[in-house]
């Protein structure tokens, strides 16, 4: 296990259990956990600690506001924030089921209406929110769901 899970693990483990890494990205570095309150996976999102030492946390701390106050169907809420010796954190519900990454690396190509269906969806939440974001959308990643549900939109 290296260092940083290790600390990572220890400075929340009154209130998360850290299971895996989920993902990583530049900024943060994604994991399962099980939320220990309310007893339910969830995913915790951890800003790298070498960027906030360097670069500051401002970034990711207004990514962590935009994601509180964003309500749409589409788009997973926020369930809680933080810092973790230093590093902000936060927490989101756990989608389980594949990436729509993953699957159109394994597809290449979506059926057209399906294509179009998740385009629609993804559309409308930036027009939903193009005035709070005034054109400086954060990437976005889509995640679908299993079960045929619709996918879901995080901020990342």
């Amino acid at each position: 296990m290296s260092e940083t899970l290790s600390s990572r693990r220890e400075a929340l483990a009154d209130r998360y259990d850290i299971e895996q890494t989920l993902g990583e990205g530049g900024m943060a570095t994604v994991y399962v956990a099980r939320d220990l309150r309310h007893h339910r996976k969830v995913a915790l999102k951890v800003l790298k600690p070498n960027l906030a030492a360097v670069l500051g946390a401002e970034r990711f701390l207004k990514e962590i506001k935009v994601t509180a106050n964003l309500q749409h169907p589409h788009i997973l809420g926020l369930y809680d924030s933080g810092a973790a010796n230093g590093s902000p954190f936060y927490v989101m519900p756990l989608v389980q089921g594949e990436s729509l990454r993953a699957r159109l690396d394994r597809e290449t190509m979506l059926p057209i209406p399906e294509a179009v269906r998740i385009a629609q969806q993804v559309d409308g939440w930036i027009d939903m929110e193009q005035g709070r974001f005034a054109g400086a959308i954060a990437p976005l990643k889509k995640a679908a769901a299993r079960q045929g549900r619709s996918p879901v939109v995080r901020v990342c």
